[in-house]
């Protein structure tokens, strides 16, 4: 399946842990992750040379080939904010995971699209749960 994760870049980097768990999870079972080098520890060193630009083009682009989109949204982030609504306007399924205890978005929690689905966790062990669930259940197209 094809996977986009979505995570803040430049909003704050405190979770760059817990994405590289995700992501290495993801490619462990086998799915394709365009964004991998988000979860990087030095993905700052590797985005600041790309223009705005290409960045927009290149990541909407995932976001159309991409089966479902998971995203960590504890950490506030215009362009995962924006990257979920993208992807819910194209009809992919999406994955919100959030730490217990963070304020996220009214945006978000408050949105009944039928294809956003909401994890809050407290152990790393959940989230790995959730996420796998979520995947078993999402055709990939």
């Amino acid at each position: 399946m094809n996977i986009y994760f979505s995570c803040s870049i430049t909003g704050g980097r405190q979770d760059q842990a817990v994405y590289a768990a995700i992501v290495d999870h993801l490619l462990a079972q086998g799915h394709e992750v365009p964004t991998a080098h988000l979860s990087s520890a030095h993905v700052l060193d590797e985005e600041i040379v790309i223009e705005p630009r290409e960045v927009y083009d290149r990541d909407s682009k995932w976001v159309e080939e991409c089966d479902a989109l998971i995203a960590e949204v504890s950490t506030p982030s215009h362009g995962v904010g924006y990257e979920i609504a993208l992807a819910l306007m194209l009809g992919r399924p999406v994955l919100c995971c959030y730490r217990s205890g963070q304020k996220v978005s009214k945006m978000i929690l408050g949105n009944n699209h039928p294809k956003l689905h909401l994890c809050e966790y407290e152990r790393l062990e959940d989230l790995i749960s959730a996420i796998d669930k979520f995947v078993a259940v999402t055709p990939a197209e």
